[in-house]
């Protein structure tokens, strides 16, 4: 049998049988489709191809009705489209830019490192070679413990697989696991020692900062007394600053911090109290212990007395503005809408009245303008605001181009009153074709009398047609046109 063309591909029987059913495998690039076809493959025999593609993409389908010269030039040019770049409209946008995380300092890196190798060593310790016979093979070949096989197991796991510099770091030192693990663990016991701080110099020792390993303030025992965290400690950078703990200050934090006292103290521990609330420093804890205040507030035998700024020049307000003492402290409030400068809050507090209002008694009270005329303007009325008035059009006017004008009440209109002449010949034309076409439907059942009916309703709409055609012909040719 002969081969077929097919999209640049072949078609090629299989298992024919004797009524003439054929499987046949049809190949086009990475597409392939094999289906049995119930005709040979000719242009009749397309149709049942199709129906054998049923599910296949649509351009699979439709190449197969393409002429046999076509079929290589439409394939060269949907691979083309193909290889293009995506539109700028169809390319996906980039994602939002974020702040990378921040890289962890590389003595960290490290330390976490060779914790994960001491953690597998001790997963590994009661291994073995895995051969059966242990003894064999720690005579013939090494001991397990310190053999290369458990080696590489422990460095296998000894960094996720998204710990990115952890990979990197192990990549740098790994050389120097293989020089401690085969001849440095007896002299070297400590690898985070030998490989993170002496070999490496990533890390410093406990209690020591920077690149030479200073001591932290509070010496290398108890960095900032033990109640505070040294900036750098344990690594090659940092300032070596003491971070105090709340309550504790000074240098190497050996001193109670603002607003606490020495509760108790001996020659190697602190113990700071919170002072009574206003007290910036004081020797104990009660009101009368104070020997310092806060600010806002005045020291008095020992007590911390609030300092009311509304009172003196220490508040600083505004001039539509009062001030309210508070605790340590004032706020600025504004004066009420009535008031030019107030003593405190309402209209009752005023220096001045604001315009728009008058002094009434103690308070400023808003002035009534459409007690008097004020809206010169035909058909306007007054409407009094707070502080002021507007004028506005009286009931049954509105304004327009600066004066009240009669409103008009539109009459009630009929569905066609604002439908165009043009609009209604439409119409109508619309609805006698409906009609038309029902008529048109029954006549098809062979009904004899709606047939007659559908009949003369064309015979009466052709007429009609071209009696309004012939007279539009005739004023036309009456008039020259």
């Amino acid at each position: 049998m002969a081969r077929h063309h097919w999209l640049g591909g072949t078609l090629r029987p299989r298992d024919c049988s004797a009524g003439g059913g054929c499987a046949f495998y049809a190949g086009c690039g990475s597409y392939a489709v094999r289906r049995r076809l119930t005709a040979p493959v000719g242009w009749g025999g397309r149709f049942f191809l199709l129906r054998g593609l049923r599910g296949s993409p649509a351009w699979v389908k439709m190449a197969l009705w393409l002429p046999k010269g076509l079929v290589p030039a439409v394939l060269w040019g949907l691979s083309l489209f193909l290889s293009l770049p995506d539109p700028i409209w169809l390319q996906p946008s980039p994602p939002p830019q974020s702040s990378p995380p921040p890289q962890p300092h590389p003595c960290h890196t490290c330390r976490g490192l060779v914790d994960s190798f001491n953690k597998g060593l001790e997963r590994t310790i009661r291994d073995n070679f895995g051969g059966g016979n242990t003894a064999w093979e720690e005579e013939k070949l090494s001991k397990y413990k310190d053999s290369e096989t458990r080696l590489v197991e422990v460095l296998e796991g000894v960094c996720s697989k998204s710990d990115f510099e952890c990979h990197r770091l192990l990549e740098l030192s790994e050389e120097l696991v293989e020089s401690w693990w085969f001849h440095k663990q007896q002299e070297a016991p400590d690898l985070f020692q030998w490989l993170c701080s002496d070999s490496l110099k990533l890390c410093c020792p406990a209690g020591t900062f920077g690149p030479s390993c200073l001591p932290c303030p509070g010496g290398t025992e108890r960095p900032c007394g033990g109640y505070g965290q040294c900036e750098g400690e344990g690594t090659r950078g940092g300032s070596g600053q003491c971070d105090c703990q709340a309550g504790y200050g000074g240098e190497a934090c050996g001193q109670c911090g603002l607003g606490y006292f020495e509760a108790e103290r001996n020659a190697s521990h602190l113990v700071c109290s919170a002072c009574f609330g206003p007290c910036a420093r004081c020797s104990g804890p009660e009101e009368s212990n104070c020997l310092q205040c806060k600010k806002g507030w005045a020291l008095h035998h020992l007590k911390c007395v609030d300092i009311d700024e509304c009172g003196t020049e220490g508040a600083n307000c505004g001039a539509d503005q009062f001030c309210v003492n508070t605790e340590g402290s004032y706020e600025c409030r504004d004066c009420a809408k009535a008031c030019l400068g107030c003593m405190g809050a309402g209209p009752g507090r005023c220096k001045k009245c604001s315009p728009g209002y008058q002094q009434v008694g103690s308070k400023c009270l808003d002035v009534d303008e459409c007690e008097t005329e004020v809206c010169p303007g035909e058909n306007e009325q007054c409407e009094n605001t707070e502080g002021g008035y507007r004028c506005i059009c009286a009931e049954g006017y509105k304004q327009m181009e600066g004066i009240c004008v009669k409103e008009q009440i539109p009459e009630s209109a009929g569905f066609f009153s604002e439908m165009t002449e043009d609009e209604l010949v439409v119409l109508q034309q619309m609805f006698f074709g409906v009609i038309i076409c029902a008529l048109a439907t029954l006549a098809a059942k062979g009904d004899l009398v709606f047939t007659a009916i559908f009949i003369g309703a064309v015979a009466a709409m052709t007429g009609y047609w071209l009696s309004e055609r012939s007279d539009r012909v005739l004023e036309g040719f009456i008039k020259g046109r």
